[in-house]
């Protein structure tokens, strides 16, 4: 009889678990996705590490009102074969493209500073930067985008409006940047911009609920 409790209530957990919305965490690697795991979770056994591609695989992590999802970090990872960092996108786009009708939001995190070099490294060149085509992506698919905007700190405080400006315009959208509520800077190793992220994930994870739960 016990057992016949513990597998209903394992069914039902995975059961409820399953209806619950998903909100995904993507990103190049070494871009504070981990950090930002660990400080929304509060686990502290999400790694952390300087070292690209900590992690490899996607984890799920459940919040109560939604599921976050911490995916793979993609791009350029020291130490990782080419091939397995293919393989790595493909997961992400597959994951994302057969879960799109369960995810309230898409929390896309990037090193602000590399993000504007990187782009207009590769605009020279007439390619679209691996960001942008993840951005773009995610907006198809009609996928609720909070575009955070890591390692302010590492620009001075005075250039902070034109270089979101800029991002802005990278992404298609008009200037200036703080119109656009989805963007949101930060300094997450010191926890800056947590509140307004997990504010503006709460909102997405209500609206999905209001639109899709009906």
């Amino acid at each position: 009889m016990n057992n016949f409790f513990e597998k209903y209530k394992n069914l039902k957990e995975k059961y409820e678990k399953k209806k619950k919305p998903k909100v995904i965490v993507i990103g190049r690697s070494n871009v504070g996705k981990s950090t930002f795991v660990r400080l929304i979770t509060g686990r502290k056994d999400v790694k952390v590490g300087k070292k690209p591609g900590v992690t490899l695989k996607i984890n799920e992590y459940d919040m109560g009102d939604y599921i976050l999802v911490d995916m793979p970090g993609f791009g350029h990872m020291a130490g990782i074969p080419k091939k397995v960092q293919e393989k790595i996108k493909d997961e992400i786009v597959h994951y994302i493209e057969n879960h799109a009708d369960e995810i309230a939001a898409a929390v896309q995190i990037i090193d602000t500073k590399p993000f504007i070099e990187i782009v207009e490294r590769w605009d020279k060149r007439g390619e679209i930067p691996i960001d942008l085509e993840m951005f773009d992506f995610i907006t198809d698919l009609k996928i609720s985008p909070i575009l955070v905007a890591n390692k302010m700190d590492k620009i001075k405080k005075e250039k902070w409006d034109e270089i979101l400006d800029s991002i802005c315009e990278y992404l298609k959208c008009q200037p200036p940047w703080h119109q656009w509520k989805f963007i949101v800077p930060a300094i997450l190793k010191k926890g800056i911009g947590v509140d307004e992220i997990k504010k503006k994930i709460n909102e997405r994870v209500r609206l999905y609920k209001k639109l899709y739960e009906k």
